[in-house]
Order: C-alpha cells, then structure tokens, then sequence
C-alpha cells in the first residue's frame, strides 16, 4: 500500500540505529549481485528508492531498472529462475514496462518502447544509484512515496515537505518542474480518491515472452498502439 501523502512544514531530522544501517547494506548487497550480473551482458542498470536515499524499512523494495527497451532474452539469461514475469502500464499514456520478479524481494524493470524524459526523470525523482556508487556507499537525495524529500546526511537524513515546494525540489534533483507537479498531482489524487495508479497488469504465463505479447496487446488496444506511435515520430 503506498504511504499518505503528507504536509511537513519543518524539516525533520532522522537518525539512523545500527539495525537500519544493516538493512540497508543487506539490501544494497542483494542489488548489487544483480546489477552485476546484468553489466556481465553490457547491461547498464541502476537502484531506484528507498535503497538509493538510504531511509530503508523491513517492507521496502528492491528495485532495479534498465532504462531502455531491450532483448529481454538477453536479460532473462543471466537472471535466476523469475517468481513472477509482468507487463504494467501505469496509465494508458506511460510506457509499457516488463517487469520481472526473481528471489530475495528483487524487481528488474525495463521498458519495452522508448521512454519520454519524464518517465527517465520519474526513477532520478525517486532517488537512483548506479553499482560503482552502492560499491562506494553513496546515498542520494530523492521524493519518497508521502511526498517527502529524502536529503541524506552522515547519521541518517533530512526529510522535508514537498507541497508547495515544487521548485526547490526539482532544482534540487536537477529535474524539471514538470515532473514535480506530476508526481504530487498523481500521489495527492490518489490518495483523495484511493486508486492504486495502475492501468494495467498482465502476468505473463511460462510460455508467454515479453516482445510477443506486448505486440498482442498493443494489436488489441488502440490507446497503446498510439502510446507507441507518438513515441516512433
């Protein structure tokens, strides 16, 4: 469940106990094994949330994201069998993204057309590391799900309120203002009218493959096959 959006009007200090600074090792070490296997094919992923900013949680996410469509047979490769293969759309004019689950809580995402700059700008937004900055321990500055932005610092982090911010924000994450008000915009409306934001999910059965049934949904659903022209232009 995603977390409320909330309204900070004074920055909060929190300060890190070694159990956190655990966890997060625990889970840097589970991406990095994985992005490594994918930079083994030339691959070139990154970590995105909470495991990049460093305000981890026992429930957080393992992320990891190649942002540009490629062979996913070449991907699947040199991945572990998958619990769970996946197309989702958040809506019907984002990006179509395969997604594919494997042990240890961890999710390799890629998309399957080309992106727009805000949807490359979504995962800097978030908070985003590469494996040479896990190796060297570097935590980065990004919005976290309550609309909170997450400013680490040697102890812990800084958390401060993004509404009304919006600017400031986005100079901060070298982001435009665009994405900004995008991401409050979606994350307030949300949580008034209580969508989960996603417009479609399509577990993929063991004989199904990305590139083929993504090219069935899109012969199928008129709105995808414009998402996909406008991007082709």
């Amino acid at each position: 469940m995603a977390k409320k959006p909330e309204i900070l009007h004074e920055p909060r200090i929190i300060e890190y106990g070694t159990n956190r600074w655990e966890l997060l090792a625990a889970l840097r070490s589970r991406a990095l094994e994985t992005m490594e296997a994918l930079e083994s094919v030339s691959l070139k992923p990154f970590a995105y949330g909470s495991i990049a900013r460093g305000d981890v949680s026992p429930s957080s996410d393992i992320d990891v994201v190649i942002p540009y469509p490629i062979s996913s047979y070449k991907l699947e490769t040199v991945l572990p069998s998958p619990i769970r293969r996946e197309l989702a759309q958040a809506t019907p004019s984002m990006v179509l993204k395969g997604h594919i689950y494997i042990q240890d809580g961890v999710c390799v995402s890629f998309p399957i057309f080309k992106m727009r700059q805000r949807e490359f700008e979504f995962y800097k937004w978030g908070g985003q590391v590469d494996s040479q900055q896990i190796q060297n321990e570097i935590r980065v500055s990004g919005v976290d799900k309550r609309l909170l932005l997450i400013e680490p610092t040697p102890t812990g982090h800084r958390e401060s309120g993004v509404v009304g911010h919006e600017s400031e924000v986005a100079k901060k994450l070298s982001v435009s203002l665009g994405i900004a008000q995008e991401r409050v915009r979606v994350l307030t409306r949300r949580d008034a009218i209580g969508r989960t934001g996603i417009y479609r999910t399509h577990v993929l059965a063991d004989t199904e493959g990305f590139e083929e049934t993504a090219k069935t949904l899109m012969d199928t659903d008129p709105a995808l096959r414009r998402t996909v022209g406008r991007r082709e232009r």
